[in-house]
């Protein structure tokens, strides 16, 4: 394993562990001489957000869009950051963006029962992880591939449901979209980024009353999401 491929994955398992200091260090080792990778420059910017250091979380969001301007995830995120700093117009002027470039994106721009099932996981969380390199680069039809092969082996995930239903939302595919975010929401009813993407999918199509009605609910199983207060506050012009 090369040594960049190696700072990505132990920053990587440091982050989904929370532990930040050390994502940190490894992500930042590897940003010193490969600046270019939307997908750290974006997880810099969470680390940030959460141990409040509010202007690196905006720079850094803003460098993963200076990457990749179709990078949904990074603009939500800086949309939060500049509401959790009192600027509330521009974050929403960055969350109206990011939710008029996903409908923009797609008129612009594809039996393993006798398999144990700790190898299953190992071969989902593989294709996951390819899928995600590939969203990361904009090869929407590679990486929904790649979820696909994920959820053949472990079909009732709803964080890579979820994955499919972004990629399917930034390609155009709208319908597949809500019907994969759906589906998360039936495998796993308190998986939150199930309801805030099919909101913000709902959102960028005109259907506010049904962008709210999701963010409503997310709010039952999360009454202290910022995200999603910070979006309801968005969505309730719309329906005035």
């Amino acid at each position: 394993m090369s040594k960049l491929d190696d700072l990505y994955k132990q920053g990587t398992e440091a982050f989904d562990k929370g532990e930040y200091d050390k994502a940190e260090g490894f992500f930042q080792e590897l940003l010193d001489t490969h600046p270019g990778f939307a997908d750290i420059q974006n997880k810099m910017g969470i680390i940030f957000n959460q141990t409040n250091r509010l202007e690196l979380a905006v720079h850094a969001f803003e460098r993963a869009l200076a990457v990749n301007p179709g990078y949904t995830e990074a603009s939500l995120n800086l949309a939060i950051t500049y509401s959790d700093l009192g600027k509330y117009e521009k974050s929403r002027e960055v969350f109206e963006r990011a939710a008029h470039f996903t409908d923009q994106a797609g008129k612009t721009v594809t039996s393993t029962s006798g398999i144990d099932p700790f190898i299953k996981g190992k071969l989902a969380d593989e294709h996951l992880r390819l899928g995600n390199m590939y969203y990361d680069l904009r090869l929407l039809d590679e990486s929904i591939d790649e979820y696909q092969k994920a959820l053949r082996l472990s079909p009732n995930f709803a964080d890579i449901i979820t994955h499919l239903g972004i990629a399917f939302r930034d390609r155009g595919l709208y319908d597949e979209a809500i019907k994969e975010f759906n589906h998360a929401k039936i495998c796993n009813p308190k998986y939150i980024p199930a309801r805030l993407h099919l909101g913000i999918t709902y959102y960028s199509q005109g259907f506010y009353g049904l962008a709210e009605e999701e963010w409503r609910e997310a709010l039952v199983f999360d009454p202290g999401n910022s995200a999603v207060r910070t979006y309801l506050n968005f969505v309730k012009p719309q329906n005035s």
